[in-house]
């Protein structure tokens, strides 16, 4: 195995497991539930239902970028070991945090000059960055030096495809992006909005659909779309949700059933508390290699 350390954000959206088997070191954001401060720590801190339950209870949430010596402190643990770093960020569309890796980057390469730290946006979210994460996990594996994975990373990133469904528009209200007028009138037509994650890393509303049913449809029918080889696509394929497990699950048993080469089937893992204090619960994403986004 290559001897340097692949690193990314909490927000990649991966179990704790996931990491370690991968190898893959992790870095946490924080956020606030009612005024208390927590470690985006993977559910560790406070369990992922518990979260999701009492923000349907009405518990406020917000969230914190990682700071610029919290990312030397965390970068600096490993070149004191001689390591040197390749460190996948948070897509900057949604977040400064990858600004703040860079700073500690840049002054830390004073200190170790002869060590390398690569910092790379990965302009990607949730599972969807996890994808790309687990991608380079492979690479590394595989033997590809920490340089002509940096190169790898920044030229194939934005194959990553990302599309995500909510089934209620109540946080969209909450947070300002849908008026009251609109998400009444909305929730009386059952509408689910369908986004993705555009070349600039932003979250972009797509369409509004009609029901649960026809926007797993419509999520399938993107990965038809969009995805490498089409119907033959055999590379891995990744999902998350937000305490909605069983919408998940039916979404992925239908992109098995219509993708039946993918690698090691669906995986689901669960929307972490960072992005799950802005989606909220209720939203289901589905992430896999494509056609360059743009």
């Amino acid at each position: 195995m290559a001897d340097y350390v692949l690193s990314c954000c909490s927000t990649a959206d991966l179990s704790r497991e996931h990491f370690d088997t991968r190898n893959i070191e992790c870095i946490f954001f924080s956020y606030e539930l009612d005024g208390k401060t927590y470690p985006d720590d993977l559910g560790a801190s406070m369990p992922l239902d518990t979260f999701y339950q009492a923000m349907e209870n009405g518990a406020s949430t917000r969230t914190s970028q990682i700071s610029i010596a919290e990312y030397q402190d965390y970068f600096e643990k490993y070149l004191r070991e001689g390591k040197d770093i390749l460190h996948i960020d948070f897509s900057s569309g949604l977040s400064g945090s990858v600004n703040s890796a860079r700073n500690a980057a840049e002054m830390l390469k004073e200190k170790y000059p002869d060590q390398k730290l690569y910092v790379i946006d990965s302009l990607a979210a949730s599972s969807g960055y996890g994808l790309l994460v687990d991608k380079a996990a492979d690479l590394r594996d595989e033997g590809m030096d920490i340089d002509e994975l940096a190169k790898w990373v920044e030229n194939n990133k934005l194959r990553v495809h990302h599309w995500f469904f909510s089934t209620t528009l109540k946080y969209y209200i909450r947070g300002g992006r849908v008026s009251k007028t609109a998400g009444f009138f909305g929730g009386i037509l059952g509408i689910c909005p369908l986004l993705h994650v555009d070349e600039n890393g932003h979250l972009i509303p797509m369409e509004k659909i009609r029901s649960k049913k026809n926007v797993k449809e419509a999520i399938v029918n993107k990965m038809r779309e969009f995805a490498d080889d089409g119907t033959a696509y055999s590379e891995k394929c990744f999902m998350s949700h937000s305490y909605c497990l069983q919408d998940a699950q039916d979404v992925a048993k239908a992109v098995e059933q219509a993708f039946p080469s993918i690698r090691g089937g669906v995986e689901i893992d669960n929307i972490g508390t960072v992005i799950g204090s802005h989606s909220g619960p209720g939203t289901v994403a589905l992430f896999f290699w494509g056609k360059p986004r743009g």
